[in-house]
């Protein structure tokens, strides 16, 4: 099945949409890695919010001073989480998991 051809309009539209959802995840890696976000907070915007729910966890982790891609992967798989999970997908161990790795981080 084809898709229809979208409108000037519905470009546009979607093209916002798709830039606010970007800028939105930005400022969630930028305040989580500066410390104004916990991982918590990030949680409860991921429930309330389809943009970060769709942030992939390892970019999250990635945000955090001293944490690249090595260690972030080795913190997913020490508690059972997929390198492509996304926030909204984590299940709630894992998400306590987390919670209580990153609070012991500082």
């Amino acid at each position: 099945m084809a898709l229809r051809e979208l409108t000037q309009e519905e470009r546009d539209t979607a093209r916002k949409k798709a830039l606010a959802a970007r800028t939105e995840r930005a400022e969630v890696k930028r305040d989580f890695g500066n410390g104004r976000l916990s991982f918590e907070q990030v949680l409860a915007q991921a429930d309330s919010s389809e943009a970060v729910a769709r942030l992939k966890t390892i970019e999250l982790l990635e945000a955090l001073p001293g944490v690249g891609r090595v260690t972030a992967t080795k913190i997913l798989e020490d508690h059972g989480v997929s390198i492509n999970r996304r926030l909204g997908g984590l299940g709630s161990k894992q998400r306590g998991a987390l919670a209580k790795h990153l609070a012991q981080l500082g």
